[in-house]
């Protein structure tokens, strides 16, 4: 009995198969698995360019298609269409996450070397010259304000790279990157008119 309803099932059309996941049949969803998970694991191997983080992404995309099915529509594509533009979409946030990942570590490691002394002779001057006043009023700031200072001024980082390093909302890295400016600003202010 169970051959006969998969031999049913394998002459069934993608999008009455996936009309069958969205009601939960898993031998459904076994048939549409079978058909397109070579072509699935073809593009997040490319993508990805690792066997087992491929493997890994093709099963989070099925895991998608099992519970999203109810949001496939055929008027948008086919279903080979549906599962690859879940694949490519899964595998690019996989692929931001992972860079961002790695300019998160970058700038940690180098915000670590902020206060190493420059190697170059004209850094050194330059440095020499606000390095008393800046350095005591970048020390002052808050902690997370100042981060995002250093970040931005002597890492060279963009809001949005600062945010996705710190895993801040853009919104906050550019309200503590204005108020410790301000801050710096008057801290640097107050000491000039003091000397």
């Amino acid at each position: 009995m169970g051959t006969r309803r998969d031999t049913a099932l394998d002459r069934l059309a993608d999008e009455d198969l996936v009309a069958r996941v969205a009601t939960g049949d898993a031998g459904a969803f076994e048939v549409v698995y079978d058909r397109h998970a070579r072509v699935a694991f073809s593009l997040a191997f490319r993508m990805l360019g690792d066997r087992a983080a491929a493997e890994d992404l093709v099963q989070d995309a099925f895991l998608s298609v099992w519970r999203g099915a109810d949001r496939f529509s055929p008027a948008l594509g086919s279903v080979r269409t549906w599962v690859l533009s879940i694949v490519h979409h899964r595998g690019i946030d996989r692929l931001r996450s992972s860079a961002a990942a790695a300019r998160r570590e970058l700038a940690l490691q180098q915000e670590a070397h902020v206060g190493d002394p420059p190697e170059r002779t004209e850094d050194r001057a330059i440095d020499g010259a606000l390095a008393p006043s800046l350095h005591r009023g970048l020390d002052d700031l808050p902690d997370d304000q100042g981060k995002v200072v250093r970040l931005a001024y002597y890492g060279g980082f963009t809001h949005h790279e600062i945010s996705e390093m710190l895993g801040l909302p853009l919104g906050t890295v550019k309200s503590r990157l204005r108020l410790g400016l301000e801050r710096l600003r008057m801290s640097m202010g107050a000491r000039e008119a003091l000397s």
